[in-house]
């Protein structure tokens, strides 16, 4: 027969933050280890750095023993709400335009700027109907 595991809010482990009230989470669960503080090998300060927390990462780097991980199942309370974690927002992906070549970029620039390809060629017709009366 299956048992029901109690849930709880990353608010509500949040709230469980001093020496003698410490809950931690790794992987998920929810752990109360106030009773193992003063037992914990490395110290009271390590599990007081991470009460109230996911402690995920600190444990797993920690490389804890098969032993240790076992020991953890005493103070197993629930798991963790998975509902209750901060949105990580989705990353925008951006495609970075191809690089125009040199002639498109003098045709764009063209149809952007039209009055200095007027201006030339009002220019040379101009300068090519005056020095053509004088001959």
């Amino acid at each position: 027969m299956p048992t029901l595991t109690k849930i709880y809010s990353m608010e509500e482990v949040a709230a469980h933050n001093k020496q003698d009230d410490c809950w931690i989470v790794i992987d998920g669960k929810v752990y109360d280890v106030t009773p193992y503080m003063d037992e914990h090998p490395g110290g009271d300060d390590v599990l007081l750095a991470v009460t109230g927390k996911d402690a995920t990462d600190e444990f797993e780097d920690a490389g804890h023993s098969k032993t240790a991980r076992e020991l953890m199942e005493e103070y197993f309370i629930g798991e963790l709400d998975e509902a209750s974690l901060p949105e990580i927002p989705e990353l925008k992906i951006y495609k970075k335009e191809e690089p125009k070549d040199s002639v498109q970029k003098l045709v764009d620039l063209t149809k952007q700027y039209w009055l200095v390809p007027v201006s030339v060629i009002t220019i040379s017709v101009a300068a090519s109907v005056l020095f053509s009366r004088k001959k």
